[in-house]
């Protein structure tokens, strides 16, 4: 494999320069990725109901496999070659509900490893097609509670690697910095009239990416507060209001990305300030009132973040206070066509988005704070703000 670096040879005072081959390149190769693909954007929404309020997403459906679960991926495929976990030919396997897959798909063909994907047999049949595309074996199952079990199992026979995004998440990525999605949005917004936000608000889904920024907000002293966004059909919410963490959820989380049976090893409490629970069909509402706002469709779990970053920004409006807002895009909404964005899929699973649209878009032409509530909870550990 060859990336066109020429590789750095580490020699010895005896002669002979040591190099660990495959491995060496592998590493050569998903670096080379991260230096072509460069940053994502960082786009500012204008809404002009709500003067004084900065509202910007970190598009990071921009990436080469199109979702935020790319900086993951990339991260966790480094953690393992450097850990001595992947070497030549080691068959990869991934519990995942897609855009994971998808990126470890991408990662695994560029350096020339099989990979399989563990996921439950509801998948959108895009995602499939996705990690079909980059070579990447679907392993589907019918009972998304045996996810973690059945990929574990899986690697064992293949004689494998289970990546376990749920456990390493967390560590795998470099939270201090080293162009980390907390460094990047920072570096971003320096220049904005307001470039230190009040919020930045993440979605739950492994619980890495929220513990990258935690960390970083604290290592970095900033006064910008971490919401996190639950689903409907997630453990996150309930195991961060009880401090619990042997909370369970029995249903799956019908949108795809955020969202778990289980609180996940890589979910750091500690590091969240507030968390939102968000009803599904609010998060389709606001997936749609952005996807109309910006004139291209996203996916649900960016309007599970969209949703609950209005919520702030109305308080924010109530209150009279000034500041700035962060949340992500999470991925393309063409990945959703056959679900979120059809009618028959919406109605089959008695979801009616309409009412909280009608009053997300009420809110973004006037001000006027949206009528509906959300469970929310302020982390109980945390001593108040002074």
């Amino acid at each position: 494999m060859s990336n066109g670096r020429t590789p750095f040879r580490h020699t010895s005072p005896s002669g002979p320069s040591y190099r660990r081959g495959w491995v060496d390149d592998a590493v050569a190769a998903i670096e080379a990725d991260q230096c072509r693909t460069a940053d994502t954007h960082l786009i500012r929404l204008i809404v002009p109901a709500l003067s004084g309020i900065d509202i910007y997403l970190k598009d990071e459906s921009t990436h080469p496999t199109g979702s935020l679960k790319h900086r993951l991926a990339r991260s966790l495929f480094l953690y393992a070659l450097c850990n001595g976990h992947i070497r030549q030919g080691t068959p990869v396997v991934e519990a995942s509900s897609g855009s994971t897959a998808v990126s470890e798909a991408y990662f695994a063909q560029m350096i020339g490893v099989p990979f399989y994907a563990v996921m439950p047999r509801t998948t959108s049949a895009e995602k499939i097609a996705a990690i079909e595309h980059y070579r990447g074996n679907c392993h589907l199952i019918d009972d998304g509670r045996a996810l973690y079990a059945e990929a574990a199992a899986l690697a064992a026979r293949l004689g494998g690697h289970y990546m376990d995004q749920f456990t390493f998440a967390e560590r795998a990525t470099d939270w201090r910095g080293n162009n980390n999605i907390a460094e990047s949005i920072f570096t971003q917004l320096a220049g904005e009239q307001r470039p230190l936000p009040d919020w930045i608000v993440m979605g739950a889904g492994t619980g890495g990416t929220s513990a990258t920024i935690g960390r970083y907000l604290r290592y970095r002293q900033f006064p910008t507060r971490l919401c996190v966004a639950d689903v409907e059909h997630s453990a996150f919410f309930d195991c961060f209001r009880t401090q619990d963490r042997t909370q369970v959820c029995d249903r799956p989380s019908l949108i795809e990305g955020v969202g778990r049976p289980r609180c996940e090893p890589s979910f750091v409490s500690g590091v969240v300030d507030r968390m939102m629970k968000i009803p599904d069909a609010a998060s389709i509402a606001a997936m749609n009132v952005l996807s109309r706002l910006l004139r291209r469709a996203v996916g649900g779990s960016t309007g599970t973040n969209f949703l609950a970053l209005c919520r702030l920004a109305a308080e924010m409006r109530d209150a009279g206070e000034t500041g700035s807002l962060v949340t992500l895009i999470c991925d393309s909404g063409e990945r959703y066509r056959q679900t979120y964005y059809e009618p028959d899929w919406l109605t089959s699973r008695g979801l009616d988005p309409a009412p909280y649209e009608a009053e997300l878009n009420l809110f973004l032409e006037t001000g006027q704070p949206p009528g509906f509530t959300v469970a929310d909870v302020t982390n109980p550990l945390h001593a108040p703000r002074t």
